[in-house]
C-alpha cells in the first residue's frame, strides 16, 4: 500500500504533465461552481500520485470568497470495470463522513469540495509537517515514542467519534454511485484463508491442520457486522499519518476507507503496521502503552472493551488474521527471491518481517493458552528459518530506537 496524499519534501516539484494541467483546470471549475464565482489556482506542486490519481498542492490565486491559502487537489482516473471497488468513492465518502465531525474530533483533512462526475476532491492542506514514517526513521527516540502514542490516541478518537456509522457510510457510498462496498483487506483475508494452506505446503513444506483453518474461519466472522464497528482509514500506515504540533496526528489517504471492527485497527498497535512496508520492531512495552492509550479514548463508547476478557480474544483474532493475510501477501513463492517488502523504500526482507509476526503470534497464543496456534506458529518459524537462514530471526527496530 502506498501513500497518495503526502506532505511532500521541502523542495517544490513542478508538475509538467498534461494530467496536472487538466487537474488544475478541473479543480478551478469545481471550486468556481461551488462558490458561484470564478476561482483561479496557481503554483501547482506535485505531491506524488499514482496510476490511479494525480495529487497536487495548489495556491488559491484568485477568489471572491474566503478560501484557504493553499489546498490539496486529488483527481482520479476512471475506475476499471473489473475493479472490486472504486477508490474515489471510498475516499469521497470517507472525507464527507470525517468532515462532518466536530473540529476537535476530526483527525483527517477537511473536504472543501468534490465532484462525482469529474472524480475530483479538494481537500484541506495540512502543510509540510513530518509523517510518522519520517519520525520513526529519524534519530530521536523520545519524539518517536510521543508520535506513536499520539497516533494511538488519534486512532482511538477516530473510532469513538464514528462508532455505529455503518449506515451513514453506506448511504454516502450509494450517493457516489457505489452499488456495494467492502473492506478490501477483508476480501484478501477471506481469499488467504482458502489459499495460504496450499502455498505454505508448496513453499515451506508446512501442513496446515484443519482445526487451524476452522479457527481462522471463525475469526473471519469478525470481518462482518459487530457492535464494535467504526470508521477506519484502512491504510493507517506511518507514511499516511501526519504528525502535527498542535492537533496531534492526522490521517491521510482514504482510498480504502471503510467501516470495520475496531479490533482490526487496534491490532496495528500490537503488530506494527501489518499492511505496510514500514514494519520494524518496537521497544518492549511501547506496544502495550499504545494499546492503553487507544483504550482510554474508546472506553466511553465501549466500556466493556476496557476489560481484557472482552477485548483480548477479539484482538487475538484480528492479530491472527493479519499474520495470516500478510503471510499470503509477502511469502516468496517458489522460484522467487527473498527481497525487501518494498523495493522503493527502506524495509526489512519479507522473511524477516514474517518471522517476527509469527513469533509475536506464538507468544500471544501461549499467553492465551491456545497451544494449537502456538505449535503451528513454531512450525512456520522453523520452516522460514530453514529456507531463508538464521538472519530471518533478527528484525531491527525502527532507526529512531536503535542504540548503536
Amino acid at each position: 500500500m502506498s501513500v497518495e496524499i503526502t506532505t511532500g519534501p521541502p523542495e517544490v516539484r513542478v508538475p509538467a504533465s498534461t494530467e496536472a494541467t487538466d487537474t488544475v483546470a478541473t479543480a478551478e471549475a469545481v471550486l468556481s461552481k461551488r462558490t458561484g464565482a470564478p476561482v483561479r489556482l496557481a503554483d501547482a506542486e506535485d505531491l506524488g500520485g499514482s496510476d490511479r490519481s494525480v495529487v497536487l498542492r495548489v495556491r488559491i490565486a484568485e477568489s471572491p470568497f474566503e478560501l484557504p491559502r493553499t489546498v490539496v487537489v486529488k483527481h482520479y482516473g476512471e475506475c476499471p470495470p473489473e475493479a472490486r471497488t472504486d477508490p474515489f468513492a471510498h475516499e469521497a465518502a470517507s472525507c464527507q463522513l470525517t468532515t462532518a465531525l466536530s473540529p476537535e474530533a476530526r483527525v483527517s483533512p477537511e473536504l472543501i469540495a468534490h465532484d462525482v462526475n469529474e472524480r475530483l476532491l479538494v481537500l484541506e492542506d495540512l502543510g509540510r509537517g513530518s509523517t510518522l514514517a519520517d519520525v520513526l526513521f529519524a534519530e530521536d527516540p523520545r519524539a518517536a515514542e510521543r508520535a506513536l502514542l499520539a497516533w494511538a490516541r488519534a486512532l482511538g478518537r477516530l473510532h469513538s467519534s464514528t462508532a455505529a456509522c455503518a449506515a451513514d457510510f453506506d448511504a454516502l457510498m450509494r450517493r457516489l454511485g457505489a452499488k456495494s462496498w467492502t473492506d478490501p483487506v477483508a476480501d484478501d483475508i477471506v481469499a488467504s484463508v482458502g489459499e495460504l494452506p496450499e502455498l505454505l505446503s508448496q513453499t515451506l513444506g508446512v501442513r496446515t491442520p484443519p482445526e487451524l483453518v476452522e479457527r481462522l474461519t471463525a475469526a473471519s466472522e469478525q470481518l462482518g457486522y459487530s457492535r464494535y464497528q467504526a470508521f477506519s482509514p484502512s491504510d493507517i500506515c506511518p507514511e499516511n499519518s501526519l504528525v502535527t504540533g498542535s492537533s496531534g496526528v492526522r490521517f491521510l489517504d482514504f482510498e480504502w476507507g471503510c467501516v470495520r471492527d475496531v479490533a482490526m485497527d487496534a491490532a496495528y498497535l500490537q503488530y506494527p503496521f501489518p499492511s505496510s512496508w514500514c514494519s520494524y520492531a518496537l521497544p518492549d512495552n511501547l506496544a502495550q502503552s499504545m494499546l492503553a492509550t487507544w483504550r482510554s479514548e474508546i472506553a466511553e463508547v465501549w466500556p466493556e472493551l476496557d476489560s481484557d476478557e472482552v477485548l483480548l480474544p477479539r484482538l487475538f483474532n484480528a492479530q491472527l488474521l493479519w499474520v495470516w493475510v500478510s503471510t499470503w501477501w509477502f511469502l516468496p513463492r517458489t522460484g522467487e527471491t527473498d527481497r525487501p517488502i518494498d523495493l522503493h523504500q527502506p524495509s526489512p526482507r519479507r522473511s524477516t518481517a514474517l518471522v517476527d509476526r509469527w513469533r509475536h503470534l506464538r507468544s500471544d497464543a501461549q499467553d492465551a493458552q491456545l497451544s494449537d496456534v502456538a505449535e503451528f506458529a513454531d512450525t512456520v518459524i522453523d520452516a522460514l528459518v530453514d529456507r531463508f537462514g538464521a538472519g530471518a530471526l533478527h528484525l531491527q527496530p525502527y532507526p529512531a530506537f536503535r542504540t548503536e
